[in-house]
Parts: C-alpha cells; structure tokens; sequence
C-alpha cells in the first residue's frame, strides 16, 4: 500500500482536512470491487455533474441511493428468484449485490437519479450559498478621514 505525506500541503492550507481522508480512502479502495458496475462521471454544464452506472439486470426497487456527510451511496442488491433454479451454459450478466460510494465536494448536492435502459443516471449540482460568493471590498481612504479628523478637533 502507497503512504502519501501529506503534512506540507498541511502548512500552507486552511480547511482542507478532508482532502487527506478522500486521498487515503481512494488509495485503500478494494480493488477487486472498484470495477463493478462500471460507471462514467461527466460534467453537464456549468457546475452540474452527472454519474452514470451500468445495472444492466437490476430494477428499480432493486436500487438504493443515499447520501450522507459529503458521500453519495448506490446500492444495488437482486431480489430473490422464486421462479425455478436457471441452468446457464454462459452467464456474463453480473446480478452480484454492489455498493458504490461516491465522496461529494462541498455544496455539491444531487438532483435527481433516473433509470433507463439498464443505466442509472444520476444528476448533481454545485451550488455555493450566497454568503460564500466572492464579492468586492471597498477600500476606505484613512487619508481623508484623518485630515477630517484634523478639521474637527481645530472647530472645537
């Protein structure tokens, strides 16, 4: 297993503390597991994303999403067949119960999901809060509010 230092990128970053989770958790990721289902992730627009996993064999009911604490969960687990036990001569279709997570930046929040033809579509948006777009911030002239000063304190 990799080890990643990360203590300089601490020096000079402020709030990033997670960014040394997502890398450790991504370098522990069971790599047996990480190829299934296979999925796509793509950016729409501006600041929309979207997630695209093939569940070729699943339905609907079959299929979980959650999210909770910046990771997005998918789930998938086959219902029980109670229709007589299938004699397969070649079975390529995995129907093997998944869990899929997915580690969300801040303020990405999803917007809906979609299944069609054996593809679940996901669709997420960034929206940052008001109080957290940039904006400009006047610069006072103390030149001006000194002699001001000046001025006020000879009137008296």
């Amino acid at each position: 297993m990799n080890a990643i230092d990360l203590s300089p990128l601490y020096r000079s970053t402020i709030g990033f503390d997670r960014l040394g989770a997502l890398l450790d958790t991504a370098l522990r990721a069971d790599q047996s597991a990480a190829g299934y289902p296979p999925y796509n992730i793509e950016v729409t627009g501006e600041n929309r994303y979207g997630i695209t996993l093939a569940v070729a064999g699943f339905e609907q009911h079959e299929l979980d999403i959650q999210t909770e604490r910046g990771v997005l969960t998918v789930r998938g687990k086959k219902a029980e067949d109670s229709k007589e036990e299938r004699k397969y001569l070649h079975q390529g279709i995995a129907t093997r119960s998944f869990e899929r997570k997915f580690s969300l930046a801040d303020h990405v929040e999803v917007t809906g999901a979609q299944l069609n033809n054996g593809l679940l579509s996901i669709s997420l948006v960034k929206e940052i809060p008001e109080a957290m777009k940039p904006r400009n911030i006047a610069i006072n002239n103390t030149g001006n509010l000194i002699q001001h000063n000046a001025d006020t304190s000879k009137a008296a």
